[in-house]
């Protein structure tokens, strides 16, 4: 179940960027429920590339609360940025890219991973689950990525 309030802010980040340039993708917790995980989302993180991070943080300026600005970690790396839109964080993270085994791969390509979720007559980007779980993977989040497993397998994926 998607929180009222996630929907609202999801609206208005779906109406401003359907007619943009931008190529995003909800992902993390939000991204799951909309494909029927049953997670509780707390925030709503979107992927996207280099270009669209500093373009969201643009058509969205009157909300920004951390400017976007390439931050690395010890196994991500990424143009990070964050919104605060009625109360809900909207992460923005652009030309993610994880360190496996010591060395940093390709920043991700939202559009190779991008699958839609029709909800409320909104088209919305989401990264596919078989992807994400990956992706946990590889950033050591066991847990995270064992609940997409079990929710994939369930599914028959």
């Amino acid at each position: 179940m998607i929180p009222e309030d996630h929907l609202k802010v999801l609206r208005r980040l779906y109406e401003r960027l359907k007619d943009s340039d931008v190529d995003w993708a909800v992902t993390g917790s939000l991204g799951f429920a909309l494909q029927g995980v049953p997670v509780e989302p707390h925030d709503i993180d979107i992927q996207t590339d280099r270009e669209g991070a500093y373009e969201i943080e643009r058509l969205f300026s009157e909300f920004v609360v951390r400017q976007v600005k390439f931050r690395e970690s010890e196994r991500i790396r990424s143009h990070f940025g964050a919104l605060r839109i009625d109360g809900i964080e909207v992460e923005i993270m652009g030309n993610l890219q994880k360190k496996v085994k010591g060395e940093w791969e390709q920043p991700v390509d939202v559009r190779r991973y991008r699958r839609f979720v029709e909800i409320e007559g909104m088209k919305i980007p989401v990264l596919d689950l078989e992807y994400e779980y990956q992706a946990y993977l590889k950033l050591g989040r066991v847990e995270r990525a064992e609940m997409l497993r079990k929710f994939l397998e369930e599914r028959g994926d």
